[in-house]
């Protein structure tokens, strides 16, 4: 792309929504920094920020689509520079999508896990979704894009409800409701397998194992339905759960 072309590009629609409070002042600066990113990689769309005011920290949260696929990214940080934070992983993660890098198949340091060991706290958001059905790698590019630290799916190999999460030895790990067998093409992946079946949960049960043992997400099996729950921990402390369903309910 010529600086012309840079110069005459349409400046980038941002929304910024606060939860909290915020002056004018940064919110001005909130659009700048992302219409920045987003002038560098050649986008002229609109962005979402969403910025959630806490004590002494911030969370932001920007969401976008790319040529039709959204992408998302997160992160914590002190008030002064989580804006920072996410203009500048937002740039890594452009930088991938556009460029077709290979997707990222490792934990982010930057990024620290939800854990937090406590009393039981309620599940304030709940997401039916119709999961995707496709092999554990396309999984892996799509929790990659949408900045997720787990990924509900369908395996294309079993049908089964599924999950890719970060974690060690090698980067990824996968977990099916029932069989342990490793996918298609294991061995070429830097995926390791959950050895063991799902636990069958209510959605209580599953809120007080998370809590108690401090976990950032679970995944489980509903107890009703049979079907795959992801439930994870939010910023606030509380918990969103994401439903598998066969069809969207009508609202």
């Amino acid at each position: 792309m010529y600086a012309d072309e840079v110069a005459t590009m349409p400046e980038s629609f941002v929304e910024v929504i606060v939860d909290g409070t915020a002056s004018a002042q940064e919110m001005d600066r909130a659009r700048a920094e992302l219409r920045e990113v987003l002038r560098r990689h050649g986008l002229a769309g609109s962005a979402r920020l969403r910025l959630t005011r806490g004590d002494g920290t911030s969370v932001a949260q920007v969401n976008l689509y790319v040529a039709g696929t959204p992408v998302r990214c997160q992160i914590d940080g002190p008030r002064t520079l989580v804006l920072r934070f996410a203009a500048e992983r937002l740039d890594r993660s452009l930088n991938r999508q556009l460029t077709q890098a290979p997707s990222r198949w490792a934990p982010d340091p930057d990024r620290a896990p939800l854990v937090t060991v406590g009393e039981e706290r309620p599940i304030v958001r709940r997401k039916h979704c119709v999961p995707q059905r496709c092999d554990p790698a396309a999984a892996v590019a799509t929790m990659d894009a949408l900045d997720y630290d787990a990924h509900l799916f369908t395996d294309l190999d079993t049908g089964e409800d599924a999950i890719v999460y970060w974690a060690g030895p090698l980067g990824v790990r996968m977990a099916r409701q029932r069989r342990a067998r490793p996918p298609r093409d294991f061995e070429h992946l830097p995926l390791t397998m959950n050895p063991y079946p799902t636990r069958i949960l209510t959605e209580s049960a599953a809120a007080l194992r998370l809590c108690g043992y401090g976990l950032p997400f679970l995944f489980f099996t509903d107890a009703e339905d049979g079907r795959g729950r992801l439930l994870y921990r939010r910023y606030d402390g509380d918990l969103g759960l994401v439903i598998a369903t066969s069809a969207l309910p009508v609202s």
